[in-house]
C-alpha cells in the first residue's frame, strides 16, 4: 500500500509576501504549511496549519500533560542524539500522538530507518525536518516506505517543485497538438540521453526548440524487427533544443551529462526525476517538425529514423518517419515567457521562431 506522503513547507519569505507565497504553494498542490495560524489569520488561504498553537489543524504539544484541543490533530517533537531517545519517542507515540516531528543532527540516516521500523505499525505519522532538496529526497525514501512528510523551510517556489518531483506528485498539463509541418533539414547533432532508471512504455521527456512548447518524445523501450529494446534511453533532439529540469528550469540538451537529472513523463504528464548516465551527441540526418496547440505553434529537430515516436492523445505512439499533416500529438505548451539562464522572466517580452 503506498502511503500519502506530506510536503510541508515553513516558509521563508517577508510577511508582505507571504501570501503570495501561499498562493504559490496551494497552486502546486499543497496543504499544511508550518506557520503561525494568527500570521495568517487574515490571508485568504485553503492551507492547513501546522504549529506549537491550539489554533492549527496540527498541533505541536509542549508538554506531554498537555490537553489535546477537540477536533485537533496533535503531536510532539524530538530531537534525537541516541536511541534513548528513540525509545522515548514510541513510548509517546503510543500514549496517542497522531504525529511525531523528528529533528536529527550529525547522523540522519540511521535515527530514521530506527523510528520508522518501530513505528511502522503504528498510526502515528513521521515528520522529518529538512534544510535542503536533497535532504527532503533522502528522507522520503529511507527504508523504500520513508517518512509520512518533511518539513522544509525555504522561500523559493522552484526548490518545492524540484521536491514535488520527488514526491511523483508533480505534474505537467498536455495536450493535442496538430501536426503543421514535416521538412527534412540535412545533417545535424542529435542528443541521445541515457538514463540510469529503466523507463516504461507511454514515458518520455518533453523537448522543444521553444521553451514554452515541447513534445513528449518517447524512450526506446519498444523495438522493432531491426533494432534492440533500449528501455532506458530517450533518442530526444538536436543539440539546442530545451528539455525541462526537475527544478523547473530549462536545460540545452547539449548541456546534459552524466549525473545530470532531468524529468521524464507519462502520457497523464505525471513527472519523476532520473539521473543521466550517459549523453551522447552524434551527426545524423534531421527532421523538422512543427505543430499547433490552441494559438501557440512550436517545433522541434529530431533524428529522422523510425525509433524516434511521438506519443498520440490516446496513447498509441508514432514513429516521426510515419508522421503526417494533421495527425495529433501530446505536447506541454505555455504562454511564450523570457527565461535567463533557464529560469522564467515572466514578465519580459519574448519571440521564438
Amino acid at each position: 500500500m503506498i502511503k500519502n506522503r506530506e510536503l510541508i513547507i515553513s516558509p521563508k519569505v517577508s510577511m508582505p509576501q507571504l501570501g503570495k507565497f501561499l498562493q504559490h504553494l496551494e497552486n502546486e498542490g499543497l496543504h499544511i504549511v508550518y506557520v503561525d495560524p494568527k500570521k495568517i489569520s487574515k490571508i485568504k488561504t485553503k492551507l492547513s496549519t501546522i504549529y506549537p498553537s491550539a489554533k492549527a489543524k496540527y498541533v505541536i504539544l509542549d508538554k506531554e500533560s498537555s490537553a489535546k484541543p477537540k477536533g485537533k490533530k496533535v503531536g510532539k517533537k524530538f530531537k534525537v542524539l541516541s536511541n534513548k531517545d528513540i525509545d522515548k519517542i514510541l513510548v509517546s507515540a503510543k500514549k496517542g500522538l497522531d504525529f511525531v516531528i523528528i529533528e536529527v543532527k550529525d547522523w540522519k540516516i540511521i535515527p530514521l530507518e530506527n523510528i520508522i521500523a518501530k513505528l511502522h505499525k503504528i498510526h502515528t505519522k513521521i515528520f522529518a525536518l529538512a534544510r535542503n532538496p536533497e535532504e527532503v529526497r533522502k528522507m522520503f525514501s529511507i527504508l523504500e516506505v520513508g517518512v509520512d512528510g518533511v518539513i522544509f523551510n525555504t522561500g523559493s517556489i522552484n526548490q518545492v517543485r524540484e521536491v514535488l518531483v520527488y514526491l511523483g506528485s508533480k505534474s505537467f498539463e498536455l495536450q493535442p497538438a496538430k501536426i503543421i509541418e514535416i521538412k527534412e533539414v540535412g545533417d545535424g547533432e542529435r542528443v541521445c540521453v541515457d538514463t540510469a532508471s529503466m523507463l516504461h512504455k507511454g514515458e518520455g521527456m518533453l523537448i522543444g526548440n521553444r521553451s514554452n512548447f515541447m513534445f513528449l518524445v518517447h524512450n526506446e523501450s519498444v523495438g522493432s524487427s531491426f533494432t534492440s529494446p533500449r528501455p532506458f534511453r530517450v533518442n530526444a533532439g538536436a543539440v539546442h533544443c530545451y528539455t525541462i529540469a526537475p527544478d523547473g528550469t530549462t536545460n540545452y540538451l547539449s548541456e546534459i551529462e552524466t549525473g545530470s537529472e532531468v524529468l521524464v513523463l507519462d502520457s497523464k504528464g505525471k513527472a519523476r526525476r532520473v539521473t543521466v548516465g550517459r549523453s551522447k551527441i552524434e551527426r545524423r540526418p534531421m527532421l523538422m517538425i512543427k505543430a499547433q496547440a490552441g494559438d501557440e505553434v512550436g517545433g522541434i529537430i529530431a533524428q529522422d529514423a523510425e525509433t524516434i515516436r511521438f506519443i498520440k492523445p490516446n496513447g498509441h505512439l508514432v514513429s516521426v518517419t510515419h508522421l503526417k499533416k494533421g495527425d495529433s500529438v501530446l505536447v506541454h505548451s505555455t504562454a511564450a515567457t523570457g527565461r535567463h539562464f533557464g529560469m522564467e522572466v515572466s514578465d519580459e517580452y519574448i519571440l521564438e521562431k
